[in-house]
């Protein structure tokens, strides 16, 4: 498409020379606006999906993809022949009966709210979740009416560990004759769990199933099913496949979309707004494009002049120009790419560093439920920006190459 002259001369263009010294400086800052546009697009982009890949996965790994709720607030009697029911649905892998109600755990004077769910201990050895995430204890004391595993940072506000005793305090209390008394039971930790999502290992407490059903008030009941499925993706129809199944039993489906949509809607706006916005980047650095190659095109109206004269054809010139300028667009997205794939690979190493530097905490768990910094690029995703990059930069220079090969030799040699 462009000979060796073309190349030649166009590269030539670019080299930064005395006389030419702010044209060059101009196609350096252009140069560096794409690859730090280019860079920066691509690695906010894998942060997002990063940040939204792990909150699913925790949020998947302890609460299932299907909660199966009964519609009566007391409780749901009778679940083994409903646990069975929904087993022999297709696509379900894991059928999870839960016991879960709110507490108070207090320990040494210290306080905070909790979430209580009992499970069966073979179930939750079934939650890579939580059975991988064990920091300290050993599932294999989550048994007996008395054991409890909690989160690692709820443990550490209340100051106990493995081998500690923790109080649960329900606000349904015993109904008396001097009125209602909150019920209060010391539990002993066996375990404590951290999955690195600040919610649940600051808020979440497992007891074993009977347990759980003693000390909530439902003898032979639980509170809901939690529903695993192979193929995620088969939502909507697993649910059909459910409802017809337990057609009769009165109860209630609540898939994982309906019960987070307000969190995942938010994110989704936020990474397409994150989008648009860093798009702009790139879009100023090819407007630099242009002024440069625009005043490169006026700087070099005599040479063009000669060109001309010695035989250059007008859709050479164009092309020469047109190369000077698409250069600096393919350097620049090249550069930003190997820019933002390191980063991304290296994200974390990173952000430990600054925080080192600094002293400061960029990532808050408190804030952003995850702690660390999670970095997921999509192949396609990367793709689209560089080719959005390059299309946005060889369309900044098709006018100043169409300028360059419309110049009259004769009115340039005359005024230059």
């Amino acid at each position: 498409m462009f000979s060796p002259f073309e190349r030649l001369v166009a590269f030539r263009y670019l080299r930064p020379r005395r006389q030419e010294g702010f044209v060059s400086v101009i196609a350096i800052f252009s140069l560096l606006g794409i690859m730090l546009g280019v860079a920066t697009l691509i690695i906010v982009m894998s942060v997002m999906n990063g940040f939204r890949a792990e909150l699913l996965g925790r949020i998947l790994g302890l609460n299932g993809h299907i909660s199966v709720y009964a519609q009566s607030p007391d409780g749901l009697p009778n679940y083994d022949a409903i646990e069975k029911k929904i087993a022999e649905t297709g696509n379900v892998t894991l059928v999870t009966p839960v016991v879960e109600g709110q507490v108070m755990a207090s320990n040494n004077g210290r306080a905070s709210g909790a979430i209580v769910r009992g499970v069966r201990a073979s179930d939750l050895a079934k939650r890579p979740t939580i059975a991988d995430n064990i920091v300290f204890g050993s599932l294999d004391d989550f048994k007996g009416e008395d054991t409890v595993i909690m989160g690692a940072r709820l443990a550490m506000k209340l100051g106990v560990g493995v081998g500690d005793n923790v109080n649960l305090i329900s606000p349904k209390g015993n109904v008396t004759a001097f009125g209602s008394v909150p019920r209060v039971r010391a539990y002993k930790v066996v375990g404590l769990f951290d999955i690195g999502m600040y919610e649940y290992d600051s808020g979440f407490i497992f007891m074993p199933l009977d347990a759980a059903q003693i000390y909530f008030r439902l003898p032979e009941k639980i509170s809901h099913f939690e529903v695993m499925l192979e193929d995620p993706s088969r939502l909507s129809s697993s649910m059909n496949d459910l409802l017809s199944n337990l057609s009769g039993e009165h109860l209630r489906l609540v898939n994982w979309q309906q019960s987070n949509s307000s969190f995942f809607n938010a994110l989704q706006v936020e990474r397409n707004v994150m989008f648009l916005i860093l798009t702009l980047i790139i879009l100023v650095a090819a407007f630099n494009i242009i002024s440069g190659m625009v005043m490169l095109v006026k700087d070099k109206g005599r040479d063009i002049a000669i060109l001309r004269t010695m035989g250059a054809t007008r859709s050479s010139v164009m092309r020469i120009f047109f190369l000077a300028g698409a250069s600096i667009g393919v350097v620049g997205t090249l550069s930003g790419l190997i820019l933002g794939v390191l980063f991304c690979l290296n994200i974390e190493n990173i952000r430990q560093f600054i925080q080192s530097l600094t002293g400061a905490d960029l990532f808050n768990a408190e804030i952003y439920f995850l702690s660390q910094l999670p970095a997921d690029m999509d192949v396609s995703e990367v793709v689209l920006v560089c080719v959005m990059s390059l299309t946005l930069s060889f369309l900044a220079t098709v006018y100043p190459a169409w300028r360059a090969s419309r110049l009259d030799p004769v009115e340039a040699l005359r005024y230059e």
